[in-house]
């Protein structure tokens, strides 16, 4: 039987700032572990970057996930402030939609992924690339650290 698709794949080679989130969270690895520890991720390791990038706790059984940090980019095209709401609880707006989709596939892989979005038929919404990174706390994928390119 062959391998299924993954969702969300990451392409072969990502944006510079994407790339270099992906290489601080594969740097916050210990030993063995497939994903890095929640505890040791610091946004003021990327500070550039921190407009870019969200948190996302993540709650199992059921499975939500709540906004703990939205930076001022990621949070400038919706229509309400996203701070501590959880995803479904809120229309998401560019470069948010599907991003519940993503987080789940993410925290079901336990890998990083990519969801890349072209520009609009009308060019009125600019691409960009999303990358979704889980880390681990309290015996679960507990942290999703996200990260927006916009091309």
């Amino acid at each position: 039987m062959p391998a299924p698709l993954t969702p969300y794949a990451l392409p072969s080679t990502l944006a510079a700032d994407l790339n270099r989130v992906k290489a601080y969270w594969l740097g916050l690895l210990r030993g063995s572990a497939e994903m890095p520890f929640a505890d040791d991720l610091s946004l003021e390791a990327l500070p550039e970057l921190a407009p870019s990038l969200a948190l996302i706790e993540v709650f199992i059984l059921p499975e939500r996930f709540r906004f703990a940090y939205i930076g001022a980019d990621l949070a400038a095209n919706q229509p309400k402030p996203l701070g501590d709401k959880f995803l479904d609880e809120v229309d998401l707006y560019s470069p948010l939609e599907f991003l519940r989709s993503q987080a789940s596939a993410a925290v079901e892989s336990g890998a990083p992924n990519c969801h890349n979005q072209p520009a609009s038929a009308d060019d009125s919404l600019p691409a960009y690339n999303r990358l979704v990174l889980p880390l681990w706390g309290d015996g679960h994928c507990s942290l999703l650290l996200v990260a927006v390119s916009r091309n």
